[in-house]
């Protein structure tokens, strides 16, 4: 008696899901800013280094709850942005001019992983770079007895972190529009432009309660402000100017907007 064996069926592959590519840009992108040890640790004690030289020595500031607070809050979203802006507007310059980064876009991912990952590795080590900042400010100053004689909830300060991260967005696509239009070298200067009148008038280097009355109202329509005060409201309570949400979101639909304007443009002169 003879059996017939029908034949295998076909194997077939599934293909990846978005979240297993996120994740793998992702880790990819992790371990080439662990590659460049100091890179990591430059970024993550450059807000630390800030309070250290600039407000530490200010008693006024340090043994002042609020006072301190509010500079903890700006100093953080000041390292927030030099993250992304840097991390996105040089790196993603650089990424451009790299062959296998060439070869990946010739891929059927989409823009989606890759522009993920790298937000949430710059996220990853944005929020390494807090923890530093903010152990130094409860060890050395008077910054967390609000929290510990119930002034304060101490709800706020994993929510100010979130908020910081989330208040950085439009940066992040900021950075990935001037990665996209430039080359690596005119990267770093227009970033570099871009980064310190953009932290100066959003009130991260000097508080805005000094700005005159005309600078003030140029601070409330920026980005870097309404981050700021959105930080510092939420560690602190201190209340919110009405127009920093609506500023806030509008800044992130039109960074984001032309993020990906740039992003199709850089593909269709580069692949089409």
């Amino acid at each position: 008696m003879t059996t017939i064996q029908s034949p295998a069926a076909p194997q077939t592959h599934q293909p990846p899901s978005l979240f297993s590519l996120i994740r793998a840009h992702a880790k990819a992108q992790v371990l080439e800013q662990l590659r460049i040890p100091i890179a990591v640790i430059s970024s993550a004690i450059f807000p630390t280094m800030t309070f250290l030289f600039f407000i530490l020595p200010q008693s006024s500031i340090t043994e002042y709850p609020p006072a301190v607070l509010t500079a903890l809050a700006q100093l953080a979203m000041f390292g927030v942005l030099s993250a992304f802006l840097f991390g996105y507007g040089i790196g993603v310059a650089e990424d451009r001019a790299n062959p296998w980064t060439t070869y990946l876009r010739t891929l059927p991912l989409g823009p989606v992983p890759p522009t993920v990952g790298r937000a949430v590795t710059a996220m990853l080590f944005s929020f390494i770079a807090l923890l530093p900042l903010f152990l130094l400010g409860a060890l050395t100053t008077r910054a967390f007895e609000p929290f510990i004689d119930g002034t304060l909830e101490w709800w706020r300060i994993p929510v100010t972190i979130v908020t910081l991260l989330l208040a950085g967005l439009p940066f992040l696509f900021l950075g990935l529009m001037i990665g996209y239009l430039c080359t690596a070298k005119v990267a770093i200067a227009v970033v570099q432009v871009v980064f310190f009148p953009l932290s100066f008038v959003g009130g991260m280097l000097l508080p805005p309660m000094v700005f005159p009355d005309w600078l003030n109202v140029i601070s409330l329509a920026t980005p870097t402000r309404a981050a700021r005060d959105l930080s510092v409201e939420v560690l602190t309570g201190a209340g919110l100017h009405a127009s920093t949400i609506p500023v806030l979101l509008a800044w992130t639909l039109v960074f984001g907007a032309l993020a990906l304007w740039a992003n199709r443009r850089d593909q269709g002169r580069r692949f089409r």
